[in-house]
């Protein structure tokens, strides 16, 4: 098995540990209009942790740890902003967006080649 094939593979069994928690989660109280925005920003985080793992381990012709990075600090970015204006807390979600393109700019500006 290639390497991109068994990230592929880790990355569908998180997704899914990431849906079953959040199914778990709905019994014990979470509201289901609340559970896609917290998928989406978990699954983010796990996307920046897979942005660590290509830096460590770069493939030829494969997206660059840093643009995996940003990936997932913009899904980090909508399911928290999502999640927030649900709750009508949208200075929050306006708060979450420019906090993450602050993080990307000072990330792009100390970026090496």
């Amino acid at each position: 098995m290639a390497e991109g094939e068994k990230r592929g593979l880790l990355s569908i069994g998180v997704f899914l540990v990431i849906l079953v928690v959040c199914i778990i989660l709905v019994p014990l109280g979470l509201d289901w209009q609340l559970v896609p925005p917290l998928i989406i920003a978990l699954y983010g985080g796990w996307t920046i942790v897979l942005a660590g793992l290509r830096a460590s381990n770069p493939q030829k012709y494969e997206r660059g740890p840093f643009s995996t990075f940003a990936l997932g600090l913009i899904l980090i970015a909508i399911g928290g902003a999502w999640f927030f204006s649900t709750r009508a807390l949208w200075l929050y979600s306006l708060a979450i967006i420019l906090l993450v393109l602050g993080a990307l700019a000072i990330t792009a500006a100390l970026k090496r080649k």
